[in-house]
Formats: structure tokens, sequence, C-alpha cells
């Protein structure tokens, strides 16, 4: 959900590094860039001098073009020295698509949370060539437009295998409350959820970086959706109480290194203003239900712009996370319309 260019936060570098470069944000600390196939068209990932080998944080999808983008920077910025391990903040295709590469190509040692690896090994077995009838009936539910139904049913659906590599068995555990030494520094690891389950971030304890993953971003607020795999989950309020959970943890100096846009500081405004765009987006949803409504038929009142075809699915995820939330906590009713999707009304 786009929330515009927040008042006071500060981005001390105006532009990316190319792909194939880096930038030094901080002693031992390099910036590098991933292309992505989508609006969202990049990816963060980080780089900590151990001394004899490198840690990266988070990988970028897996395809032929990262690949040879890696090789670029293992020559060039990494000046040869081998990446021991890779830690992976969550388990989306564009923070783990190569981690699997650089663990069985390179000997890397992965680390990342329970949650996150078993997601991410278990949909790189799932490949499907057309959607089963669960996720059909679940697009059902949503209200999703019929004609995108027919033809999402025709077609080969995302497949987390077709851009993320091979998982290897076995990885390294990473929890809260945990430390981890990278790039001369001891960092404290802290879970957040929601846009991601059991999301690392990283917060060190000798100067003022903070890797924050999709957990906090400077101007777009992380996806927050719901899936076939869970109907009934709440993102919405795993978002809400990791972000207040993490609020009192931030300083206006720490610059925090995010998985898109640019490094910021800034962080305890930008903390709030995280947990206000979605009680804000929450309460112009509730006005918005007095009739019946289907997840399809609120973008207006959450997004407050048009959805193009290409942002429909991610879109839709997250108006039925909103409207499940209204749901579960009881400020709004659920009932299954003629056409088979759930409508949700404000109760009075």
């Amino acid at each position: 959900m786009a929330d515009g260019a927040p008042a006071g936060l500060r981005y001390p570098w105006a532009d990316a590094p190319d792909h194939g470069s880096a930038t030094e944000v901080a002693p031992g600390v390099l910036w590098c860039r991933l292309p992505l196939p989508m609006k969202l068209d990049h990816v963060n990932v980080y780089a900590l001098d151990d001394g004899d080998s490198w840690t990266v944080i988070d990988t970028g999808f897996a395809s032929n073009k990262t690949r040879g983008i890696w090789r670029v920077l293992m020559d060039g910025p990494l000046g040869g020295k081998p990446i021991a391990r890779v830690i992976v903040t969550h388990h989306h295709p564009d923070h783990v698509g190569l981690a699997g590469w650089l663990q069985r190509d390179f000997g890397a040692e992965l680390i990342t949370t329970r949650t996150a690896w078993l997601f991410a090994r278990m949909l790189t077995l799932d490949v499907q060539d057309r959607p089963v009838a669960e996720t059909l009936e679940f697009y059902r539910s949503a209200g999703m437009d019929p004609a995108i139904l027919d033809q999402r049913a025709n077609e080969r659906p995302f497949n987390f295998g077709d851009i993320v590599a091979p998982m290897p068995l076995g990885y390294t555990r990473i929890k809260q409350g945990d430390t981890i030494r990278m790039g001369g520094r001891t960092w404290d690891i802290h879970i957040g959820n929601g846009h991601a389950p059991e999301h690392a971030t990283f917060w060190s304890r000798d100067d003022n970086l903070v890797i924050s993953g999709d957990q906090i971003l400077p101007s777009i607020s992380p996806n927050i959706g719901v899936y076939a795999t869970e109907p009934m989950a709440d993102p919405i309020g795993d978002w809400l109480e990791a972000c207040e959970r993490l609020a009192p943890l931030a300083r206006d100096d720490h610059l925090v290194l995010g998985g898109h846009k640019l490094p910021f500081t800034g962080l305890p405004t930008r903390m709030r203003q995280l947990i206000d765009n979605h009680h804000g987006a929450l309460a112009r949803l509730i006005d918005y239900i007095d009739t019946p409504k289907s997840a399809a038929e609120c973008f207006v009142p959450l997004f407050k712009r048009k959805i193009g075809d290409g942002e429909y699915g991610l879109a839709l995820v997250e108006a039925i996370a909103h409207l499940s939330h209204l749901y579960q906590e009881g400020r709004a009713t659920r009932t299954k319309r003629d056409d088979g999707a759930w409508v949700y009304q404000r109760k009075d």
C-alpha cells in the first residue's frame, strides 16, 4: 500500500548503486541492488565484511540475469573474498531466490528463521501447471472479477519454484532475542510479522544501523495479504502488533537499510506512520462497508487510486486481509453471497 513520501524522513543517498556496483553505507557494510521484473523493480541486498569472508543479507530472484550480477559483485565490490553466510530476512522470492544457489554452489551457510525456511522449502516443492481447486474457490470467495478468474483458471499460476533456486536440506535457525556477529558488529535480532511470518530484523548494538528487510520501508507499506493456504489468517493484527513492539526500539539517528527503496533516518516517525497507515485504511473501510461489500469491491477506500492488472492480485489479498481483520475483531459481519463471494458489512 503506497503512502507517499513521508515528512520527517531523511535520505543520505539520493541514488541507488547501479547493478553490479555497491555503495558503502557504513564501515564494512555494502548496499547493492538487484532487478525485479515487476512494478517494484528492485530489491536491496547487503554485504557485511567479516574479514576473510562476507555475510550477505537477501539474494534477489533466481534468474540468469541476477546470477550474473552476483558474479560481478563477487569479483568486484566483494573483492573475490568468499560469501560464507547468506541470511534471509523472510521467505518471499525476491529475498530467498538465490539462497539455495549460494548455499549449494559456493558453500555458504544459510541462516534464517524457522518459519521462513519451512515456507520457502515447502513452496519450492509445490509447482503447478494450473491453479488447484482450493485456490480458485478462494479467489471466488473474494469476489474476483469473473473474467480475471476465468483467465487465471486456464493459465500457469505464479510458482515459487520458478524463481527460487532449489534449497538444500539444512539451515541455521535464528529467533527473537538472539544476537549475531557480522560486519564487525553485534546485532540484536527482533522478529516482525504481518508482511511475512517470522520476519527477521537486525539492530546493531555498536552503532546506528538497522537492517529491516521488508518489515520497515520508507515510502511504501509492505503488502499484507491473506492467501488460500491460511484463509483465516490475521496478518493485519500481526502487523500492528509487530509495529507496536518494534517502535520503542527506534531512534531518530538509526540508519535503516530496507529491502526496497532508499536507506533512511527518522525511524520513530516512520514507525508511527506505518501503524497509522493501516488504522486509517481500516477506518475508511469500516465506513465504506455500510452496505455489504466483497474484497474485490473495496479497492477504492483502501488504496485511494486505480488498481491496474499487474497489481490486482496483491490488492485483492490485501483487501481480504483488512476485511477479515474487521470481521475477526467483531467490527463487521460476513455472509456468503449467491455468487460465492464473502461480503462484509459494518456492525452498527
